[in-house]
């Protein structure tokens, strides 16, 4: 593995901090916002992201969640994310035009048209006045209409439904109208929506590249650069081995510490380069085979030095952890507090 040079141990140590994971606090609705958008395909992966940083329990972070104070969406690159409901209008209309355009041919090969998408937007948006309802019984209300479903249709109306903003997640699998939960939401012209995306990403995300705000949107370099010109102003600039980065002002390291890191946490999942933390050999174990599921891994001081998993049980969670080698004492007292955190999270005793 690459040595953990001061630079990547400085980057990182900022990034635990502007991220929230080293001084968590707040609700959870906070934590959602601070962050912009955080991943979530992994459904208990992202609400630990969110119980890791407010210090919430699940219960409370999920009960956030089904109240619709934040929702799940596919905002940005074809990929669920948690946003804040009031958010994710704005988000949509700024990135969501480019992952749409990108399933176009896909679209052909189902034979879903406009008028589909359509048809299933007012089907969806009857089915879900005044109530949620499952997957199940959304693709069901489409075959009663006489709209298809077959094969993968069914997923592809649904993305494009949650793209066009006419419904979200509030739950593990709850639909609802966007509008139900956001009746009052933020609308920005687009430079407006650009300027507010990369500061919000650069304060919450940074030190992070232009490159990386571009990934992190899905956004083209362009839109990137001219978001990030527009917040440059609210920015701080760091330089280190050639690079230039920028985060928000008087952004403080974080102190050493061990931290239990769900494998889709932004702390890995928020920049295109993820050499900071992670670099060498131990990339293959934390996306094994390269196809895209990341293990939970754990962070000691800013790196990534093995990975953890839960075996849960009617007595308790018990957290089993894979280093790539050992811990000093300080550093396995460290994981033993975290993997009691992890439990209260959970509301439940830790085993051995």
């Amino acid at each position: 593995m690459a040595d953990f040079t001061r630079a990547r141990r400085r980057i990182t140590a900022l990034r635990l901090s502007a991220l929230g994971i080293a001084r968590p606090g707040g609700e959870p609705l906070d934590v959602v916002r601070s962050l912009l958008a955080l991943q979530a395909q992994d459904f208990a992966g992202a609400l630990w992201s969110v119980g890791l940083r407010s210090g919430a329990t699940r219960a409370a972070v999920v009960a956030a969640h089904e109240a619709g104070a934040f929702v799940r969406s596919w905002p940005m690159r074809g990929t669920l994310h948690l946003i804040a409901a009031d958010d994710l209008p704005w988000m949509l209309e700024l990135t969501a035009t480019r992952a749409m355009a990108a399933a176009a041919g896909r679209h052909r090969q189902l034979e879903l048209d406009d008028a589909d998408f359509a048809r299933a937007e007012r089907i969806a948006l009857r089915t879900l006045d005044g109530a949620t309802a499952t997957r199940a019984e959304l693709l069901a209300a489409f075959e009663a209409d006489g709209l298809s479903t077959a094969g993968q249709r069914g997923a592809h109306i649904l993305l494009r439904l949650a793209q066009l903003g006419a419904t979200v997640l509030t739950g593990q699998d709850r639909w609802a109208r966007l509008d139900a939960v956001a009746p009052s939401p933020r609308r920005l012209d687009r430079d407006a929506a650009l300027h507010e995306l990369a500061l919000r990403y650069f304060s919450s995300h940074g030190p992070a590249t232009v490159a990386d705000l571009a990934w992190w949107t899905g956004l083209t370099l362009a839109d990137a650069r001219a978001g990030a010109a527009t917040a440059r102003d609210e920015l701080e600039e760091l330089e280190l081995d050639g690079a230039t980065y920028l985060m928000r002002p008087g952004l403080e390291p974080a102190k050493p510490a061990v931290h239990l890191l769900p494998g889709f946490d932004e702390n890995l999942l928020g920049y295109t380069d993820r050499s900071a933390p992670l670099a060498g050999a131990h990339l293959e174990t934390i996306v094994p085979g390269s196809n895209g599921m990341f293990l939970a891994n754990v962070v000691v001081n800013g790196e990534i030095v093995g990975t953890w998993r839960r075996e849960e049980s009617k007595k308790g969670v018990a957290v089993r952890f894979a280093p790539f080698r050992p811990l000093t004492d300080a550093q396995r007292a460290g994981f033993d507090r975290a993997a009691s955190r992890y439990a209260r999270y959970l509301g439940v005793p830790l085993l051995p």
